[in-house]
């Protein structure tokens, strides 16, 4: 049978790793398809950068539309990133009739909605595996391998560098800022880090996981995204001597008055599995009713770990080409006309446990006012741990850390617990609040 055709859409990182990996896998590759695959026509802006990469053989353009035009090409794949160009390219390769594969997380976590409309009108796929943590092939497992079950909640580690600086934070005792700037200095980190250290990355991630998970629209909107920049070397010393790890962590969990879609730096206990994912890896836990508890680890990133997950999706579209659309499994795992109206919940209503750190003045008097605060807000205390001043600053003599871990509360009622605590005279800086998850 004469091989797909495949258009390539930027031959950066990914793109160059995809190419690489197809040529070099072709012939397993083949067998599992039923068909050769081939990358036949590359566009880029730096045509001869590309040139260079893919050899003779391959047709390099430097304009993405005379790809689309192209009636031999079966399948686009988008590697150019961003909500821009790449929202334009991708709904102009649908209208074009062609199958769209892309790893572009930001694009369908934001205007995902409207790309799979346009898909399922047009009767082509848009396969998206590489999107979410990289190789590791947790977009398939939400759709097709969990689908017997009821999905109770999410929770992963979807960013290598927010982890590489927080895993560097607690083995070094650093602090955030000397952490990025060696993280910058090994390529861990972009020059602008924006998008990772502040959770925006992850919360694109963590987006489209829960409209798979649940069978809701890609919110990401509605999605609370807390990064890692206030986290300082003492929370994190200070959690692990509680018997936890900081993590900055995506969390899709259903409730019954609907779903919480959150990012945060949160305490996970030091024996869970995902406590102990360290460095650029990335891991997703993902609680079933039928299956209990599912871990799934590897690299989030890179060149041919991603290219991993676009070939995969690749020999998916290949397979499924001539099938009726109406027999391919759904974008977002659940029937186009069964999606569920479940609200995101706001940031208020979420239900956890948290880990306060409050530096006050060290006199008689002070815990029995926090803990009373606490106690008139129905929070309940699960253990208190206070450092003496000679363990806090040498400068601080008069003044205490004082660590508090509650049981699960109302977000709500924590804020307003924790404005009045602020108000005492006794609490001498801004209170630090990170939330606590279990994963039991």
């Amino acid at each position: 049978m004469k091989p797909i055709q495949v258009g390539l859409l930027g031959i950066g990182v990914v793109g160059t790793g995809t190419f690489n990996v197809l040529k070099r896998n072709q012939p397993e590759i083949q067998r599992r398809a039923g068909r050769g695959i081939e990358i036949t026509m590359v566009a880029d802006l730096d045509s001869e950068r590309a040139r260079a990469i893919v050899g003779e053989g391959v047709a390099v353009v430097n304009d993405a539309r005379a790809v689309l035009a192209n009636p031999d090409i079966d399948i686009v794949i988008e590697l150019i990133g961003g909500y821009g160009i790449a929202k334009t390219l991708v709904l102009e390769a649908i209208a074009a009739g062609k199958h769209v594969v892309t790893a572009n997380k930001a694009l369908l976590a934001v205007h995902g909605t409207e790309i799979f409309a346009a898909a399922s009108a047009k009767g082509v796929i848009v396969a998206f595996e590489a999107a979410v943590a990289g190789g590791i092939p947790i977009i398939k497992a939400l759709r097709e391998g969990l689908t017997a079950n009821r999905i109770e909640w999410i929770a992963g580690i979807i960013n290598g560098t927010t982890n590489f600086i927080l895993s560097e934070m607690r083995s070094k005792g650093l602090d955030f800022a000397d952490v990025l700037k060696e993280a910058q200095r090994l390529g861990y980190a972009e020059a602008d880090p924006t998008f990772d250290i502040e959770g925006v990355d992850a919360g694109h991630k963590v987006t489209i996981m829960s409209a798979i998970a649940y069978g809701i629209p890609v919110q990401f909107d509605k999605a609370y995204v807390e990064g890692i920049t206030k986290l300082s070397a003492q929370d994190i010393r200070y959690a692990e001597q509680l018997g936890y790890r900081i993590k900055l962590l995506g969390i899709a969990k259903r409730r019954p008055e609907g779903i919480e879609l959150r990012v945060h730096p949160s305490l996970v206990p030091s024996k869970r599995l995902i406590a102990n994912v360290e460095g650029a890896m990335n891991a997703v836990v993902v609680q079933g009713d039928a299956v209990g508890t599912t871990l799934y680890y590897g690299k989030g990133a890179g060149s041919e770990p991603t290219a991993s997950a676009v070939i995969a999706d690749l020999v998916d579209v290949t397979r499924l080409h001539t099938a009726d659309p109406a027999q391919r499994v759904p974008h977002l795992a659940f029937q186009p006309n069964a999606m569920s109206d479940l609200p995101i919940l706001p940031i208020s209503e979420v239900v956890t446990s948290y880990y306060l750190r409050l530096r006050v003045a060290d006199q008689a008097g002070v815990l029995a006012k926090v803990t009373g605060i606490l106690a008139e807000a129905d929070i309940s205390i699960d253990a208190v741990l206070q450092r003496e001043a000679d363990e806090v600053d040498s400068d601080s003599a008069s003044q205490t850390d004082l660590i508090i871990l509650t049981h699960d509360c109302q977000e709500a009622r924590m804020d307003a617990a924790l404005a009045r605590m602020q108000a005492l005279p006794t609490v001498l800086q801004t209170i630090v609040r990170i939330r606590k998850e279990e994963l039991a």
